[in-house]
């Protein structure tokens, strides 16, 4: 048997050892598989200057290699790339991947079994061919730019670039109008280093708004106090019992848990800054229909914020009640210097003397810029990358919306909203090995379920399609009186309750399960059990781990009541129209598999 993963080198390295080591999980027979890149960029190549990564090296560590203790919590893109250089070497990968080889074409074998790639290497002109019984395009999500179409831009602009060609500060040149195109963590990110370069002018364009956020959770600061710092990372804030572990369907299908997440997030942002909009953001929110929790992007290049929101603080009539708030409680407001990021919708058209003419979008700035004779020398592109895969036989394979064809996976193409991708990219390549290697031990997915396992391309929720992949795809998640139990044997309280109030990280979901393996239990106790030792008591565990946990606690459990109360009813009435009048039903209350079950029997008076 032999299998071909074709993908960028942030997820090739994972893949590769889950392929290595599968049968020793699995208990089949090894197979033989290689991995080639097609032209796919490293993260490195993407990240300007001293940048970082912006997801906690928890979440970007994977399950069987964690970044080094010492590592700061948001790693650099050069250090990252050394931890994947690491990581082949610790599971020897090196031979297992081909570097500078092009896949060049993907189809279907003749006899209708397996497929056939057709690849060529760097230098040699030559194309070969290679059969496998299986294949991941996995080529990542920033590999072809995307451009914008817009009027004149292309003809009028003296210089216009895709983010992937922006490299450095030297690049903006000395007293130059910048001109980003879009408000995410790319734009934001050069649009904070061109307002701190020599430049004249940034401006700043989007569509439908953002929603800055810090990379941490937020530090009250009382009185004035400025030496405030940031606690634990945003993206691994919250607790998993009752949020995703343990909730009841009926509770699980509807928006009450992200309604009170949506009143926490916007409560805390502004008993800190004064505004509900985003960290220090006081412009720039998303629209209506798109300013919730459930919905929101979140941003975490929030450099640039103080900078966007300078004109508009200058500007703003403060209410009496935010006076006393901030005289109380405020986050302190980095000094801009008088420097500032212009804030523009998106661009309609370009004239032909290079001024900029903006939609109008019925919010305030469209008449702060629509006269401002705009004008730039640089337009950066920052609006993401197509998804296209042109080594495949589009005769035969489907695009990623249509993808069903047996053996073949496209793998990897999401983007969380909080988290990281590269645990989601991990545990799909499990389900995926295990369900071309042993699909009897793939249970069957209902389609009532995939709502909360299926993955969107962008603003997926990390932690829940997680917890659903172990849970529902191949039943590695532990439950709460198996973990007790653990706890017990180990005389270790700390594991219990890391994996009560824990986020959900990868190998938490490796301590049971087809790829099970020694050592999830001690991360708890320790990786875990110290970033939730840095969380406040009132703000943190209070707010975002006990409240919750009682209020969905309680509401599971009516609802599971409910639940059982109606099934035993219906029970009771279907008894008795199949049996017929004088039907004595009786119940008892049983635990079977951790769920309480309300068994009713029947018997006739006679």
């Amino acid at each position: 048997m032999k299998g071909c993963s074709h993908r960028s080198r942030s997820f090739r390295t994972s893949y590769s050892e889950i392929f290595v080591s599968a049968h020793t999980f699995l208990g089949n027979e090894p197979w033989k598989h290689c991995y080639s890149r097609a032209k796919t960029p490293s993260v490195a190549h993407f990240k300007p200057g001293p940048m970082k990564m912006p997801s906690f090296k928890q979440l970007t560590s994977f399950s069987d290699f964690r970044l080094r203790d010492e590592d700061s919590n948001f790693v650099s893109a050069e250090r990252y790339v050394k931890y994947l250089h690491e990581y082949c070497d610790k599971f020897k990968l090196w031979s297992q991947i081909k570097l500078s080889t092009t896949v060049v074409l993907v189809k279907p074998n003749i006899k209708g079994k397996g497929h056939t790639i057709t690849y060529s290497a760097k230098g040699t002109g030559k194309q070969k061919s290679w059969t496998c019984d299986a294949i991941a395009a996995c080529s990542g999500l920033h590999v072809t730019p995307n451009l914008p179409e817009i009027p004149g831009l292309e003809d009028h602009v003296p210089l216009v670039m895709h983010s992937s060609q922006f490299k450095s500060r030297s690049q903006f040149g000395t007293n130059k109008t910048i001109m980003v195109l879009g408000s995410g963590e790319t734009g934001a990110d050069i649009a904070y280093l061109a307002v701190t370069s020599p430049t004249k002018q940034v401006v700043m364009c989007h569509r439908s708004g953002f929603h800055f956020a810090p990379k941490s959770r937020l530090v009250f600061c009382p009185w004035g106090y400025t030496q405030c710092t940031l606690t634990v990372p945003l993206d691994n804030a919250r607790a998993s019992l009752f949020d995703t572990a343990y909730v009841h369907p009926l509770l699980r299908n509807s928006n009450a848990l992200w309604t009170f997440y949506d009143w926490y997030v916007k409560g805390i942002l502004w008993l800190n800054t004064g505004t509900s909009g985003g960290f220090d953001q006081i412009v720039g929110e998303p629209s209506p229909e798109k300013n919730h929790v459930s919905k929101i992007f979140f941003n975490k290049s929030s450099k640039a914020s103080p900078y966007i929101s300078y004109p508009y603080r200058l500007n703003s009539k403060r209410s009496l009640v935010d006076r006393i708030r901030s005289d109380i409680i405020q986050s302190p407001v980095p000094s801009t210097n008088g420097r500032q990021i212009g804030l523009a919708p998106w661009p309609e058209s370009v004239s032909s003397d290079g001024e900029i003419h903006f939609q109008d979008n019925g919010r305030p700035k469209f008449q702060r810029v629509k006269d401002g004779n705009i004008k730039p020398d640089i337009v950066i592109c920052c609006i993401g990358y197509k998804q296209t895969f042109p080594f495949l036989d589009r005769d035969h394979y489907p695009t990623a919306e249509e993808a069903n064809r047996p053996n073949s996976e496209i793998h990897g193409f999401l983007r969380p909203s909080l988290g990281a991708i590269p645990p989601l990219a991990e545990m799909q390549a499990q389900l995926w090995i295990l369900s071309i290697m042993v699909p009897e031990r793939v249970p069957e997915l209902r389609p009532e379920d995939e709502p909360h396992y299926r993955a969107r391309i962008a603003g997926s929720d990390m932690v829940t399609i997680m917890r659903a992949i172990s849970s529902i795809g191949y039943n590695s998640a532990v439950g709460f009186a198996e973990i007790v139990k653990r706890s017990w044997e180990r005389r270790e309280w700390r594991l219990a309750i890391a994996w009560a109030l824990g986020v959900n990280v990868n190998p938490k979901f490796r301590s049971r399960g087809p790829w099970r393996c020694d050592g999830p239990e001690r991360l708890l106790e320790t990786e875990v059990w110290e970033t939730m030792c840095r969380r406040r008591w009132f703000f943190d565990h209070f707010l975002l781990s006990f409240l919750p946990m009682a209020i969905f606690g309680s509401l599971s459990l009516a609802c599971s009541i409910y639940a059982m109360l109606y099934h035993a009813m219906f029970d009771v009435v279907l008894a008795v129209c199949e049996h017929g009048p004088g039907t004595i039903p009786s119940a008892r209350v049983l635990w079977v598999e951790g769920k309480l079950v309300l068994h009713t029997t029947t018997s006739k008076n006679r």
